[in-house]
């Protein structure tokens, strides 16, 4: 089994695709007007409609509605990413800081309210974690 991607359910797909974007560096690849993908070299960012619920069962997905995932990319310089999304975030959780595990994170909140870290490791059992 290979996790492919995170999808994003949106009632305004224009706006939350820019965003990403904006925070990723990477331009979305859309499907459909309805369905656009962020792929990085590790994972995708997939982001679909609410049109596009319908297609998995009528109520299987809600917009803006997530209160239990993180949305985590792995970046070179956290405390540069901070400095360079200051205009574009509305909602930072956290200043970045260094978690017990050796990451050094910053978590704020997309236009739907979905949680997201951008993380460098710091700690030589960080950075080995992730250069495996």
């Amino acid at each position: 089994m290979n996790l492919v991607s995170i999808r994003l359910i949106t009632d305004d797909i224009q706006r939350l695709v820019g965003f990403y974007e904006q925070v990723t560096g990477v331009e979305a690849t859309w499907a459909t007007p309805d369905f656009a993908e962020l792929v990085t070299p590790k994972g995708t960012l997939a982001i679909g409609s609410t049109r596009t619920v319908a297609l998995f069962g009528e109520g299987s997905a809600r917009p803006a509605d997530n209160h239990t995932a993180i949305i985590e990319f792995m970046v070179a310089d956290v405390d540069a990413d901070h400095q360079r999304l200051r205009d574009t975030v509305g909602d930072f959780v956290n200043e970045p800081t260094t978690m017990p595990w050796g990451n050094r994170s910053l978590l704020f909140r997309d236009p739907d309210g979905n949680l997201i870290n951008l993380f460098t490791p710091v700690t030589a059992s960080a950075i080995a974690k992730f250069t495996r």
